[in-house]
């Protein structure tokens, strides 16, 4: 069974592309004449009126003069975007050599994708792509015992044909124990508000039920496909519907064939509006497994409800969130446990629900050199996937611990999958690596044996002549880092290459290799593309998160700092052949960085960045980030916020790199105000200098969901953006 944590069976493979924040940036490199130096393009910038409005922070004066921009919908605000968007237009278009560079991004993009198959009943269910398909499809087939799909898959779900731009989204999914019954969530304009239904899966009709206000949290049907629980919270107020505080998440349980308002509160949390909370039904169909956790801390509580008894009370089995605990399952009544509790890597234990108390707590796999990223409990056996130096390894384990061997894995890459049920034989999970496409592989769970189910047919890329290397660089502090550095094997090191280095570096995320068209399109045109494992993130367990978080977080900027200095003094590149570039919190990651070393590159792409430390808990989702930020509310990180907080510190006189801000209209997780004032106080710093753009993607969000169509026409911006600051020509 996967984790209870995990809400998706799958995830729609168009987003994976996405998810993946460091896939998208390349350049036209094969032709490309010699460096003749950067181009200072001067450009005249719509203007910007600077409000006098000035907030005190324990006694620290500081101005804030965009903040005008926070409305968003303002007639002073549209037209400033738009006086914008059609300043970037002219510009981004007036680049030579964009008509090849997006047929050559469609010619690579076309390749078949797959997610892993999963079994629920007599129904086995996977997603696929063609290649350009703005959405990917939910397909189904019969099972063939032992555990094999049968061949004639039909389409269960077609989100391509919901919308004519491709903007309406698959986001979460959940399939009923025995395969009847489909619920779905669907998301538009990249908005992270979903709407719930129900498909039938022998019909593919869909049933009455509408569930809206909901906001990841997953779905878990009940064991007799009653209902399902979900999350969901209260409707916003009109028109604040993108910028409204998400509070008080709430777990309902709905009941077929009956409407949203007769929904079954679960369970919330009432002494903080911050609390997130999931809950999802044990394989078995007895529990419902809760988990809370304050904004997006990664320590959470447990807490089960006992579900053969009626009115059963919801019962807390971990009250206090003083660590990870990710429920993988149940066997009787005990819980398998993944956690870091005492354990900084994690270790997998047994918790007895008779007997909960921690000193009673049973190690089933003890903590090792390797951190333990995801756990599951199939066919009777614990495979437990570990990122060892940030690439995968999966090993199998009986449910009491014994070690039954690896499973083999093709190089440096990432697992994906590895989900199924109680008696599957065979189970299903995808591999990828930066050079290798991503391909399904099935595992036979009686001897550890796996083989080849699909894998795709690419189109002018060949994977063995490139190569992956993992260096590691030092920090600052000293601190080791490490770099996957991705090229066309042979490539020579003479300073010369066209480079794009990306990185995260927070929110326990780990980033990990993964294939990318868009990756493949820059190697295989010459470029090397380099990723930084920063801490902040989740390569090596709770101590490497904490090292970037709060007033640790200028550790996250120095890591980065100390691989573009590393890429540059051991010859691959150097900084006016380097572009920087980050999403979300690796947005915030490239404004920090190129305000503290202006001259580390040539180039700087910041998507969909947080980049007002001070008041991003001012909107939807952003007071849960406090938990890996810090608060204003402190001294001591107020202090260590407003030193690093991208748009406070754009100061006039400096010559920054090339800017590009990214964001979209519809993004209601980072809030593209951030983007908007980041921006102008670039052109009010750097009038004259490189180029300093705005970017804004119409029905577009954070990125999830975002079609096909658009992430090309995005990447081939990105691409003319970063050819022209190179200096390069055809």
């Amino acid at each position: 069974m996967q984790s209870l944590e995990a809400s998706k069976i799958f995830v729609t493979l168009s987003t994976l592309l996405v998810l993946c924040g460091f896939m998208f940036a390349a350049a036209r490199l094969a032709a490309a004449a010699p460096d003749t130096g950067t181009e200072i393009t001067s450009l005249t910038y719509p203007p910007a009126r600077r409000g006098t409005q000035v907030d005190d922070y324990h006694g620290v004066k500081v101005p804030d003069p965009y903040r005008w921009m926070e409305d968003i919908d303002s007639p002073e605000t549209l037209k400033w975007v738009t006086a914008q968007g059609q300043l970037s237009r002219e510009f981004l278009d007036s680049i030579a050599g964009r008509e090849s560079m997006t047929q050559r991004l469609r010619d690579i993009w076309n390749f078949e994708r797959w997610t892993p198959p999963v079994r629920h009943g007599e129904n086995w269910f996977y997603a696929h792509n063609d290649g350009l398909q703005n959405q990917s499809v939910v397909f189904v087939m019969k099972d063939t015992r032992p555990g094999d799909p049968a061949p004639g898959a039909r389409v269960l779900f077609d989100p391509n044909t919901l919308s004519t731009d491709g903007t309406v989204a698959l986001r979460e999914t959940a399939v009923s124990a025995d395969g009847r019954l489909f619920a779905y969530a669907l998301s538009e304009a990249g908005s992270d508000w979903q709407i719930w239904r129900v498909r039938d899966v022998a019909t593919g009709k869909d049933l009455p039920d509408t569930l809206k206000w909901s906001k990841a949290g997953g779905g878990s049907w009940r064991k007799d496909g009653s209902g399902f629980y979900y999350t969901a919270y209260d409707p916003p107020k009109v028109g604040a519907v993108l910028k409204a505080a998400n509070e008080y998440e709430k777990l309902y349980l709905h009941r077929l064939g009956t409407p949203q308002s007769d929904d079954e509160l679960i369970y919330t949390r009432t002494d903080n509006p911050g609390w997130f909370v999931s809950g999802a039904v044990t394989e078995d169909g007895r529990y419902l497994i809760i988990q809370a956790s304050l904004g997006t801390d990664i320590r959470n509580t447990v807490l089960v409800q006992d579900l053969a008894k009626p009115r059963a009370p919801v019962v807390p089995v971990i009250a206090v969130p003083n660590a990870t605990y990710d429920v993988i399952d149940n066997v009787g009544a005990t819980l398998i446990v993944r956690t870091d509790d005492a354990a900084p890597r994690h270790r997998i234990i047994g918790i007895d629900l008779a007997n909960a108390a921690p000193e009673h707590w049973r190690t089933l796999v003890a903590e090792g050199p390797d951190t333990i990223e995801t756990v599951s409990l199939v066919g009777g056996q614990l495979l437990v996937h570990r990122l060892k130096d940030a690439h995968s390894t999966v090993q199998r384990y009986t449910p009491d611990g014994k070690l039954l061997g690896d499973i083999d894995l093709p190089g440096l890459g990432t697992v994906s999958g590895l989900e199924g049920r109680a008696d599957d034989a065979q189970i299903y999970y995808g591999y990828s690596g930066f050079g290798t496409p991503p391909s399904i592989y099935r595992v036979d769970l009686n001897d550890g044996r796996v083989s080849l189910w699909r894998t795709p047919q690419l189109k002018g890329f060949v994977p063995t002549e490139y190569e992956t290397q993992q260096v590691f660089c030092k920090s600052k502090d000293g601190t080791r880092v490490p770099l996957f550095i991705v090229a066309r094997k042979g490539t020579k090191l003479d300073g010369t290459n066209p480079t794009i280095l990306y990185g995260y570096g927070g929110f326990n995320v780990p980033v990990t290799p993964s294939f990318s068209p868009v990756v493949a399109a820059w190697i295989q045109m010459g470029g090397v593309y380099a990723v930084a494992n920063l801490r902040g993130g989740g390569e090596y367990g709770r101590a490497w998160h904490e090292a970037g978080m709060k007033i640790h977080k200028q550790n996250v900027f120095d890591d980065f700092i100390a691989a573009a200095d590393y890429l540059s003094a051991t010859h691959w590149t150097n900084p006016k052949r380097l572009a920087i570039r980050g999403g979300s919190n690796g947005g915030l990651l490239i404004g920090a960085v190129e305000q503290q070393r202006p001259d580390i590159a040539a180039a700087a792409i910041a998507q969909v960045g947080v980049m007002d430390m001070l008041r991003f808990r001012q909107f939807t989702v952003g007071k849960a980030w406090e938990s890996d930020y810090g608060s204003v509310d402190n001294p001591e990180e107020f202090r260590a916020l407003y030193k690093y907080s991208p748009y406070h510190n754009a100061h006039p006189g400096v010559n920054y790199p090339a800017t590009l801000t990214m964001t979209g209209d519809h993004d209601d997780r980072v809030f593209p105000a951030h983007s908007f004032k980041f921006a102008a106080a670039m052109q009010h710093a750097d009038p004259h200098g490189q180029p300093q753009l705005l970017r804004v993607e119409t029905r577009a969000g954070h990125g999830q969901g975002m079609p096909t169509g658009k992430l090309i026409d995005e990447v081939v911006d990105m691409y003319a953006f970063i050819f022209k600051a190179f200096g390069l020509s055809e």
